[in-house]
């Protein structure tokens, strides 16, 4: 494992830690800036893994809310609803990404233009959205019932397509179905933890048998620096969409997109 190597690594671990919790689709990123770094990682588990660095990153952000939460789950429904929601929202990304794993890693993680469309895609729709004018039904993430929450994992799902983005996806399906921005991105945080968790609980079990030791540093270091990123990202990321909504993060896609699409055509 030579330098260079590292310093992808380590530059791919920032790149998660400032996208995975902005609809801009952190794994299409990653697949993007790999290709053209030269960087593989052995079936594409680095990309997965440091997903691990974000987890804690939100964790930490929102120990105390979590910490809240935990403690008043006995004696309080509106809590338990909330959880409640959070794991029906969570389960059909649970049961299709587990059908879908192999046609995921082995075709869709390989196509780079494929990541460019959906990147693009992606930005028109989030630009559309967040011109709309929406009167929104709910402001409170613990007020959203267990039929939206339910409606939200479904559209989770199409971010198993690269490029979509998992937070756009969500916040997207969230605004249309009547949430307001701050609450959407809330939410869409929350849903990252049993998901990102469980993505790469069972990643690491189907590839457990072929990550080596190099694997493992490189793994290592890109999960530290995806923490660090994340964790700023998640401290300020509420209060800027309530400000500025998500047309920088749409106009960001579409470049990102047609970046991609300049390099596969003049650089393969």
């Amino acid at each position: 494992m030579d330098g260079q190597t590292i310093v992808n690594a380590l530059i791919l671990g920032v790149v998660e830690g400032l996208t995975e919790f902005i609809p801009v689709s952190s794994t299409g990123h990653l697949l993007l800036i790999g290709h053209f770094l030269g960087f593989e990682s052995t079936g594409k588990t680095f990309e997965v893994l440091i997903q691990l660095g974000a987890i804690l990153a939100i964790l930490s952000v929102y120990s105390a809310r979590l910490w809240q939460l935990a403690t008043s789950l006995p004696s309080d429904a509106t809590s338990r609803r909330f959880v409640f929601g959070i794991l029906i929202a969570f389960l059909p990304a649970a049961v299709i990404g587990v059908m879908a794993h192999g046609f995921i890693k082995e075709v869709l993680f390989e196509t780079p233009a494929l990541v460019c469309t959906t990147l693009l895609v992606g930005g028109i729709i989030l630009l559309w959205i967040d011109r709309l004018e929406l009167s929104p039904k709910y402001t409170n993430v613990m007020d959203y019932p267990l039929s939206l929450c339910l409606k939200i994992g479904f559209c989770q799902c199409l971010a198993m397509v690269p490029g979509v983005s998992r937070s756009g996806a969500t916040i997207a399906g969230s605004l249309l179905m009547g949430t307001d921005k701050r609450s959407a991105a809330e939410f869409s945080f929350f849903l990252a933890m049993p998901t990102m968790a469980g993505a790469f609980a069972y990643d690491l079990y189907k590839n457990r048998n072929v990550i080596s030791t190099d694997d493992v540093v490189l793994i290592s270091i890109g999960f530290v620096a995806s923490f660090i990123a994340g964790f700023f990202v998640v401290k300020g990321l509420l209060d800027f969409v309530s400000r500025h909504g998500f047309a920088p993060f749409a106009w960001w896609r579409i470049f990102v997109g047609l970046a991609g699409f300049a390099g596969l055509y003049f650089l393969g």
